[in-house]
């Protein structure tokens, strides 16, 4: 079907004859850039409903994450659980992640990126019912654990299906969505977690599965994924869905093929096949950015932010704590307006340098609180550089090394150093959030200052190590970082 439709398109642009017997996959001709702007805006509608569709999962993923803060108090009271049994609780959604993000890229690779949504959904909704029903500790982390492996595999999987369906001038802007939903998620969390019951808002949890379960049936796979299995028609019905039935696909699929067809000879890799010369260099950009983004602070900070207002000498942390978590949202729409014009490295170097800026100022606030010194201006200075700190995170650090994660691996070994980037990120938030405490004890401004010190690093490596993506399909960047 999908030949005899290119061929019409064909027929009814020229009218030659001899138009009708070219296949649906062409080698690549050389274009306009104008030309191939149309091309790859021919029809938007289905791109941006596969990507709403997917960031229910994103949304699902902040979901998660905000909900053990806004219920601490009332699930402790009644349950009667001891600090130490809700932290495991609070903590154990982290092990559960790990554990996702091991298996998503081989499980994305074996069942495709739809079905790899779909698993995760089902384990979201299982632990989501598991915290609903439970009244023993155990039935509780049962299902956070469940909830923590579902959000595991979409992290991973979410930004990759954003970037294999996107044209390349709007994949930068779309896949920053992933991170705005996670905002929008833990956000919506914490605010409903304050009128509603810890039981009500679980079942809240269930409504981005089911919207991503439906949603799910109405999109198409990703094209990358399908030629890489060999599904061809299918392959072939899904590009055509993404960029239009009246679009000139030839060009784009003759280059994915063509990219596909250079791997089929290649062995399967392994974990340790990731860093042969040939790879090491993308693995060391995505492993990096996870590790720079994590210890930056970002999960202590935020996680934290109520008790670092009060700490400064606020009497309460919640005036604080609402202005950070309504600043995130703007600014992540912001940095996912500038993401395709600016590029990635502009942002990132511009965001490093923010949240360096901002644990300066808070660092600050801390030194001066112990010294007795300009007292007046010690929460000024505290709520300033925690609000300067997330601002710039959101606009660069949150979400660029997640846009770059997907953009950076060729699609054989994507599965296995996407899995270990969102490892590496994952075992960085836990080593992070379970430090901060232990940390501001020992040192509240040497604390701030470390976390600067990781932000300046930021800053060298983006210079020094980083490709910029923008304006490149996935096989261009993967030959420019080859070559």
């Amino acid at each position: 079907m999908a030949i005899y439709e290119h061929r019409d398109v064909e027929k009814g642009l020229d009218g030659h004859h001899c138009e009708l017997e070219k296949p649906f996959i062409q080698h690549p001709k050389s274009v306009d850039s104008d030309e191939e702007t149309t091309n790859d805006n021919g029809s938007i509608g289905m791109v941006l409903l596969s990507t709403c569709v997917a960031v229910c999962g994103s949304f699902e993923f902040g979901s998660c994450v905000g909900y053990s803060s806004p219920t601490q108090s009332a699930i402790r009271q009644d349950l009667n659980l001891s600090i130490s049994q809700f932290s495991m609780f609070g903590s154990i959604i982290t092990i559960g992640a790990m554990f996702g993000a091991i298996t998503s890229g081989r499980i994305a690779d074996f069942i495709g990126r739809k079905g790899a949504m779909r698993l995760s959904a089902v384990f979201c909704i299982t632990g989501w019912l598991a915290v609903y029903l439970s009244n023993e500790a155990w039935s509780l982390d049962v299902g956070r654990f469940c909830t923590g492996f579902g959000i595991g595999i979409f992290s991973f999987v979410v930004p990759v299906f954003i970037a294999e369906i996107a044209p390349k001038n709007l994949r930068g802007g779309l896949a920053t969505l992933n991170q705005l939903m996670i905002v929008c998620g833990s956000s919506i969390a914490y605010i409903l977690g304050t009128v509603v019951t810890w039981r009500a808002l679980a079942l809240t949890g269930l409504l981005p599965c089911i919207l991503l379960l439906v949603g799910l049936f109405f999109i198409p796979e990703s094209p990358r994924w399908l030629a890489k299995v060999g599904r061809q028609k299918e392959f072939e019905v899904a590009l055509r869905k993404l960029r239009g039935k009246d679009a000139d696909v030839s060009r784009e699929a003759a280059e994915i093929q063509a990219s596909i067809d250079g791997l089929l000879d290649l062995p399967k890799v392994r974990m340790l096949d990731l860093f042969d010369a040939k790879y090491i260099r993308p693995v060391i950009v995505g492993v990096g950015l996870m590790v720079f983004q994590q210890f930056g602070g970002i999960n202590g900070i935020g996680f934290y932010s109520t008790e670092t207002f009060v700490a400064a000498g606020f009497s309460s942390g919640k005036v604080g704590t609402i202005a950070y978590a309504i600043i995130q949202v703007p600014i992540t729409v912001l940095g996912a307006m500038l993401m395709d014009k600016s590029g990635r490295r502009p942002l990132l170097t511009v965001s490093a340098t923010g949240m360096f800026l901002g644990c300066i100022l808070t660092g600050a606030s801390f030194f001066f609180k112990g010294q007795a010194l300009l007292l007046e201006w010690v929460p000024i200075l505290a709520v300033s550089g925690v609000l300067v700190y997330i601002a710039t995170f959101s606009i660069g650090m949150g979400p660029v090394p997640w846009v770059i994660m997907s953009e950076i691996f060729p699609i054989h070994v994507k599965g296995v150093a996407g899995s270990l980037v969102v490892l590496v990120n994952w075992l960085g938030a836990w080593a992070v959030s379970y430090t901060f405490n232990f940390l501001m004890s020992w040192s509240s401004t040497g604390t701030f200052l470390m976390y600067a010190g990781f932000s300046a690093l930021t800053v060298v490596f983006v210079a020094k190590t980083v490709p910029e993506t923008k304006g490149k399909t996935l096989e261009e960047i993967q030959a420019s970082i080859n070559s």
